[in-house]
């Protein structure tokens, strides 16, 4: 490489939305530059003009942004290998492609795809690899300016030497090697003029002096193709480090058909941007300690190319909210209601103390797309189940509350700070004078208020929320159907 820094690019296509393993490359590229002192080039490669999607730029600038990766160069701040989006670099791949067919090294392909069809069902038949078989090497220079001026459609293709081997060193996967007589004669240049993605490739990466390629082990077969082009032009060859791959439970590959895929589904589902990125890095990387939590700036001064393993990581959701519900409880109350805010706001009709609700809900959510469903019991109360009163381990029965719930009700009545040490306080010295335990007194009087089995907080919690006027309201409704009960 021109230059002894290390360099690095993340350069995905505008297809839609980030992929979670094309973010897992993303924030390698960015580590394995940041914990090397080096830079990370964000490039746009939208050669692929049949795949392009509207708006998917953004999509990647939004989503590098969500997770807090700044890259040093890039489309939207230039730089100076500027430009970054391969549509604007199109005369430079030409000139580069004009020099291989020059040298020899490259050859101008005519055949239509009615040939090559055919070519591709007689290999099929004949169960052998499909291979260019090289027809429009053959042709003489006036063959093909005869062809040239009358602008028949073409291709460039690469001349691959069919002999011997090429072997490279990989940084996760050690020595490998390919027998020439496998690889094709690729095709760089497209008959629409855009280069195909491996050519552009090795083009950018060898102008903008980017010395480590980092990327899925999916690339592997397609790396001798780009060695060949390296050597065409006499080029240093960079550093390759490749990831192994992101599966489900059993192995199968993540599915952007299964929509299981996207980075963004899982933000709108309610996982932490942060969460997700801890969790992300160690899909097929280890910090070699038992330490598991990590913010990104922290990985980027420990990051190491050696931690990365070579088998495939599997994708455990269970073990991604278990990450994520540590990173909620590892949140001051005013962080939490910061990002539960919206979500609560799903849940609730009613103008409720929110901070309150946090402070109840914060220590049970592991996805924050649970909170509607846990707070939706602070709008109204539906019938209530009496079994719900029945508990054996607090030893509560529809008996008890019948007795313990009036009790309740004109206690409360009379109370005229109605806050939770108050609330606290006077449940527990009604269960004092009952000669109850605490929790006998607080089950029927949590069922009351709720109508539920299970709540995200007790009887005090839920009555602190409500507030004091609502709370007399739902303990008399309870009363009410109790007494009308002939159990």
């Amino acid at each position: 490489m021109n230059n002894s820094k290390v360099r690095t690019r993340y350069a995905p296509s505008p297809t839609g939305f980030v992929h979670i393993g094309n973010l897992r490359s993303a924030l390698y590229e960015y580590l394995v530059a940041k914990a090397m002192g080096g830079q990370f080039i964000l490039r746009i490669e939208d050669t692929d003009r049949n795949r392009y999607v509207e708006g998917a730029v953004e999509l990647i600038f939004e989503t590098l942004k969500t997770v807090g990766i700044q890259h040093d160069e890039g489309p939207d701040i230039g730089g100076p290998y500027a430009p970054y989006t391969q549509s604007e670099r199109l005369d430079t791949y030409g000139e580069y492609a004009q020099q291989l067919i020059d040298s020899k090294k490259a050859y101008r392909c005519f055949c239509d795809t009615e040939r090559l069809d055919q070519l591709k069902a007689i290999a099929e038949q004949e169960k052998v690899q499909y291979k260019y078989d090289r027809h429009c090497l053959a042709l003489s220079p006036e063959e093909i300016q005869e062809k040239l001026d009358k602008n028949e459609p073409y291709v460039i293709r690469q001349f691959i030497e069919q002999v011997g081997f090429t072997e490279f060193e990989d940084e996760v996967f050690g020595k490998i090697r390919f027998d020439n007589d496998v690889l094709e004669d690729q095709i760089l240049i497209k008959s629409d003029g855009y280069p195909t993605y491996n050519f552009a490739n090795v083009i950018d990466d060898h102008l903008m002096n980017i010395t480590h390629i980092v990327r899925g082990n999916e690339y592997i077969t397609s790396t001798p193709k780009y060695i060949h082009l390296y050597e065409a032009f006499n080029w240093d060859i960079p550093t390759f480090v490749h990831l192994p791959l992101v599966v489900k439970h059993g192995g199968e590959k993540l599915s952007k058909r299964s929509g299981d895929a996207y980075f963004s589904d899982f933000i709108d589902k309610g996982y932490l941007p942060e969460a997700l990125v801890n969790y992300i890095v160690l899909l097929g990387w280890s910090s070699r300690t038992e330490e598991e939590f990590f913010t990104l700036k922290e990985l980027e001064k420990i990051f190491d190319i050696k931690g990365i393993t070579k088998s495939p990581s599997t994708f455990d959701t269970d073990k991604l909210n278990w990450m994520n519900s540590e990173y909620i409880r590892r949140k001051s109350p005013e962080e939490f209601l910061q990002v539960a805010s919206k979500w609560i706001d799903l849940g609730l009709k009613k103008d409720l103390d929110k901070l309150k609700i946090c402070n109840m809900i914060q220590k049970r959510v592991a996805v924050l797309n649970e909170i509607p469903d846990m707070v939706t019991f602070l709008d109204e109360v539906k019938e209530i189940d009496l079994e719900l009163y029945v508990n054996k381990k607090s030893k509560s029965t529809v008996e008890n509350a019948k007795t313990i719930l009036p009790l309740v009700y004109e206690r409360i009545s009379l109370l005229d700070d109605f806050s939770h040490e108050n609330i606290y306080g006077l449940f527990v010295e009604i269960a004092n004078e009952l000669e109850l335990k605490n929790g006998t007194v607080m089950w029927p009087i949590r069922i009351a208020l709720s109508g539920l089995l299970v709540t995200p907080g007790g009887a005090v919690e839920i009555a602190d929320i409500i507030g004091k006027e609502e709370t007399l309201k739902r303990l008399k409704k309870a009363i009410d159907q109790l007494e009308n009960d002939n159990v």
